[in-house]
């Protein structure tokens, strides 16, 4: 589970497209430090799986690897990248998205130097800042306008269709992995809006952006169990 509070924006280092999906590098300084083998990782608002990682702080081939496909394989992989030497001077973490995964997010268009928001699951004694986050993209919304005001901005989404009902003035919302709380909804035009104040678009990748680019909706879970439990008792 996440709160959606983002601890920084990762760059994609490297992407490796297979037969059974895509894999991706992220480089990222703060979260990378303390990751384990299978562990879960928010990947903007995508619930991933660590497969392998590497702290700055080793300067060394640190990575865990994973437990998927043939030794021989792994372990040229890991000669390779050994060899590239620089690579591992770096802090970063892999991980795999399934055809399913690629399929329901826009993590599969992502090139080579673009940023990710990233989230670390919360540990038993965390603090929830934020609300409960699955990590379990729903769909995807888009950005319709962005307006300045003042030190805030406004964001507007034009969500997919269907959606908007799940979403209710001053709930929660999740967008790329964020926690936000909801400004306005059009129930007619399908659309929400957000406003978001300098610290969240400065240290998220909302500062990157602009009409037109994807963001991964993920809705409140509880107004999807009132739902279902409302149409059980009317059946």
């Amino acid at each position: 589970m996440f709160t959606g509070i983002v601890e920084e924006t990762g760059e994609i280092v490297a992407r490796e497209q297979t037969e059974e999906g895509l894999r991706l590098r992220i480089g990222a300084d703060e979260v990378a430090t303390g990751l384990e083998h299978g562990q879960s990782i928010s990947v903007s608002g995508a619930c991933l799986t660590v497969e392998r990682y590497a702290e700055r702080e080793a300067q060394s081939a640190s990575e865990k690897p994973s437990g998927d496909g043939p030794r021989e394989e792994r372990e040229a992989r890991n000669a390779s990248e050994e060899a590239s030497g620089d690579e591992y001077r770096e802090s970063w973490f892999e991980v795999f998205l399934a055809s399913e995964t690629v399929e329901r997010t826009y993590l599969g268009d992502l090139e080579v130097g673009e940023t990710v928001n990233v989230e670390r699951a919360m540990p038993a004694n965390g603090r929830f800042d934020g609300h409960v986050v699955q990590g379990h993209v729903d769909a995807v919304a888009t950005v319709r306008d962005v307006e300045s005001v003042g030190d805030d901005w406004f964001f507007e989404f034009t969500l997919p269709e269907g959606y908007d009902r799940y979403v209710v003035e001053k709930g929660s919302i999740t967008l790329d992995g964020i926690s936000l709380t909801v400004a306005d909804v059009a129930h007619e035009a399908g659309t929400v809006t957000v406003a978001i104040i300098p610290t969240t678009y400065d240290l998220t990748t909302l500062s990157e952006k602009d009409v037109g680019d994807p963001v991964h909706l993920e809705v409140d879970v509880l107004a999807k169990y009132v739902e279902r439990l409302l149409e059980s008792r009317f059946d």
